[in-house]
């Protein structure tokens, strides 16, 4: 065979396999396609039920929010739970499983050990335990949300492509699951709570009282609502050994999300309208779809003589609740409390401890995991000593389904009142009405006992009794003089009380300062001004740390002209363009992370870690910085000036490594470090799917430590500002779309309006879809019987 002919052949044979590998991958898309078309809910439409005592209609506007009518709240919750369930049944099917531990029958191993760290808390079986002991109110609207959750889910033509790519099926929703879904905000919110006491136990034995109240002593950024101020750290600062400084292995403290919120309020003398006004944004971790949905509730209230009743907002898909929204005379919000919810008790070894069995379903496999119970709580051990853990997650009185209450509630003192009743994680509750009244309670679960402790306790001053008891009088402030409120995951307590309450991991303070200096700069607002105010970067926080970085590089000028440039000129904001905010802010973490590494090195050892206390550490690192002891310089640097240049020099080879292919400090925009992007979870184990999962990747705007809160993954989960009684002019921004399903033009409807830092509505707009679900008529109930004894 000729040379050419030999060509011809594999030019033919190329094209004919291309052409084949074309067909092939065409068919698969379209299969795909097919499917995904198969499994998309069906929004208009007329159905009938067995589960609804009259018709409930759920429209859907642009946005895809839910609009719910009803002619009562049981029927309210079946149309939740049928809209829930068409839009995110996959995501709800996780928020459960992670409280239960109940992950590996869907991951297999990968999800093991997570499911293990959840059958600690033994939370399903404590759902169950609560759901029994519920007003037949709240589990009859748990009852009818669950019918509603499964009737989507029978409904559906084709399981969702989650199931498809797992391998695996759906199962029904049970009443007790909406109880699990509000336990996985428990361990979001709390977590870090319960590792934080254990990491400062850990501490104290290993280096004892005085570094403990060194490490952890509270910031000069403290905003507590009466101006109230907590001595720092008075005490010399603790050596290091030798031995300690030479064993220490650099190695980055994870840095903790701030997981929270900010909100504030003002009342109606500093509003045109006489309406107070609220500002919630709630920071949470980001994925596709976004937590949040979009709901408003339409019903007439029976004990208001069937006053019909529109409450707007966004819900929890696994929870009939309007988590954060207005009802017209009332609004309200949350952020996270931090006050200490948690203790661990220091367990002798003749303490009885019995074994219970949780058996953790595999794909194909069983295992049966032990935990280890005590009186008082679930036991772990840790170098080597047994340490039971009492948590206000693990009372009875931990969930409920009071936050309905809300709903219906006309004022911010009726509100006020009903805080201590609501089975959440203790939650700084900020409080609207639209007589012009602003308040603020700490609303949630919240034990009894008054001794708590930021390391182990003794079983001798345990306060059993009282853990068993919810705290009936709760701080609170209501219509304060200066007419403003402002809570940021800080201090909001006064002295006082933060000395009954305790600690749980407060925020250093500095979002709150802020947040005050803004709102102190102004006598009237609107809902732009507290729009502005939630998109604030200024680096207020970090301007010592630029200032002292100038002055270290400044020794060298030559050698770091450019960066002197970079920083001198850095914005004094998060902002996109901005070099010398990268700098800065990587700087202070490299620093941070070098000095107090012999500590970390040593928690490690322990299974612990700084990470969990490293807001903590801004204030003894200054006091480091300013009082240079020796025993804490690293020994290959002959002083603090030679160590604060390495880490720098440190800081940004590692930043050039990562963001830089050709070693310019240009390259280091914030905006390009800093960058936001919303992963679906699948996409991080199949990047291949990434361009039709996740949100488009953009350019970051803000930080930690400011209003604006934003990282790579997290940041203000919603933003929502209000008047009750001017919905119209409210704002609700959510960083992602209502549905789950790549398909639908919900999935990222909202998005694009979120990081345009547009004012995207509260209230529904234009109806696109109407869903019209009736009871089944007394002869349809009849048939129904009829077929299901039929052979």
């Amino acid at each position: 065979m000729s040379v050419s002919l030999t060509k011809v052949l594999q030019s033919k044979l190329t094209k004919y396999t291309l052409a084949s590998i074309l067909l092939f991958s065409s068919g698969i898309i379209l299969a795909v396609y097919c499917v995904l078309r198969l499994s998309m809910p069906n929004l208009s439409d007329k159905l009938t039920t067995n589960a609804i005592t009259s018709p409930v209609t759920i429209e859907r506007d642009t946005l895809g929010t839910a609009i719910i009518s009803a002619s009562n709240r049981i029927d309210a919750s079946y149309a939740m739970g049928y809209a829930h369930s068409q839009d995110r049944f996959f995501q709800m099917d996780l928020l459960r499983r992670n409280s239960a531990g109940e992950l590996s029958e869907i991951f297999g191993k990968a999800a093991l050990e997570l499911d293990k760290s959840r059958r600690f808390h033994q939370l399903r079986k404590r759902a169950q335990r609560i759901f029994e002991q519920l007003p037949e109110q709240d589990r009859a609207s748990l009852s009818a949300y669950a019918k509603g959750v499964n009737q989507a889910l029978a409904d559906q033509t084709m399981l969702s492509f989650e199931y498809l790519l797992t391998n695996s099926s759906p199962r029904e929703w049970h009443e007790t699951d909406s109880l699990l879904v509000i336990y996985s905000m428990y361990l979001d919110l709390q977590g870090n709570t319960i590792k934080r006491d254990m990491t400062l136990t850990q501490l104290q034995q290993a280096f004892g009282n005085d570094m403990v109240d060194f490490l952890i002593q509270p910031s000069h950024h403290q905003a507590a609502l009466d101006d109230s101020q907590i001595t720092l750290y008075q005490g010399s600062i603790p050596e290091l050994e030798e031995q300690i400084l030479i064993s220490a292995q650099i190695q980055e403290i994870e840095e903790p999300l701030e997981v929270g919120s900010n909100n504030w309020a003002v009342t109606g003398k500093l509003t045109e309208s006489g309406r107070a006004m609220l500002s919630d944004d709630m920071h949470l971790s980001f994925a596709v779809p976004i937590i949040w949905y979009r709901a408003q509730l339409n019903y007439p209230d029976a004990l208001k003589n069937n006053t019909m009743q529109q409450i707007t907002g966004v819900s929890l898909p696994g929870a009939p609740a309007i988590v954060v929204g207005s009802n017209g005379k009332l609004a309200w919000g949350f952020t996270n409390s931090y006050i200490d919810t948690a203790d661990w008790i220091e367990i002798s070894s003749d303490t009885e401890i019995e074994l219970e069995y949780e058996p953790i379903d595999l794909p194909e496999d069983q295992i049966n995991y032990t935990v280890q119970v005590s009186k008082y709580g679930p036991v772990k051990t840790v170098a080597g000593i047994n340490y039971a853990l009492s948590w206000v997650g693990h009372t009875d009185y931990a969930v409920n389904m009071a936050l309905l209450s809300l709903e219906t509630v006309d004022s911010v003192e009726q509100a006020a009142a009903l805080a201590t009743q609501i089975g959440i994680p203790a939650q700084n509750m900020l409080l609207a009405d639209n007589k012009g009244n602003a308040g603020w309670k700490i609303a949630g679960a919240v034990p009894s006992r008054n001794n708590p402790s930021d390391t182990a306790q003794s079983t001798t001053g345990y306060q059993m009794a009282d853990w068993q008891q919810q705290q009936a009088v709760m701080p609170a402030v209501i219509n304060p003089q200066n007419q403003r409120i402002w809570t940021a995951n800080s201090r909001v307590l006064s002295t006082e009380e933060q000395l009954r309450f305790g600690d749980g991991g407060y925020a250093l303070g500095a979002r709150a300062a802020q947040i005050r200096d803004r709102l102190m700069a102004k006598d009237s607002f609107n809902e732009d001004d507290f729009y502005q105010l939630q998109l604030d970067n200024e680096a207020r926080f970090l301007v010592p740390w630029q200032q002292y970085l100038l002055e270290v590089l400044s020794e060298q000028p030559e050698k770091f002209a450019e960066d002197i440039k970079l920083i001198a000129n850095w914005g004094n904001c998060a902002c996109a363009d901005s070099v010398g905010y990268t700098l800065v802010r990587h700087f202070r973490t490299a620093i941070i992370d070098q000095t107090f590494a012999p500590i970390e090195t040593e928690l490690k050892q322990r299974d612990s870690s700084l990470s969990v206390v490293k807001r903590y550490l801004e204030t003894p690192m200054w006091q480091l910085l300013e009082q240079k002891p020796a025993s804490w310089i690293p020994k290959e640097h002959a002083d603090w000036q030679a160590f604060s240049i390495a880490a720098y020099q440190t800081s940004t080879q590692s930043l050039l490594e990562q963001y830089s292919p050709k070693g310019k400090l240009a390259d280091l925009r914030w905006g390009q470090v800093n960058q936001l992007k919303i992963q679906h979870p699948f996409s991080k184990q199949l990047p291949q799917l990434s361009r039709w999962l996740d949100m488009p990747i953009i350019e970051g705007f803000g930080d930690s430590f400011m209003p604006a809160v934003q990282g790579k993954s997290f940041g203000a989960s919603q933003r929502f500002i209000v008047q009750p009684g001017a919905e119209q002019d409210a704002i609700m921004s959510i960083p992602g779309g209502q549905s789950g399903h790549p398909l639908s033009p919900y999935y990222r409807n909202g998005f694009e309006q979120y990081v345009k830092q547009q004012h995207t509505p509260l209230l529904p707009t234009e109806i696109e879809h109407t869903l019209v679900i009736k009871p089944l008529t007394d002869n349809q109930v009849k048939l129904t019987h009829t077929e299901m004894k039929a052979p």
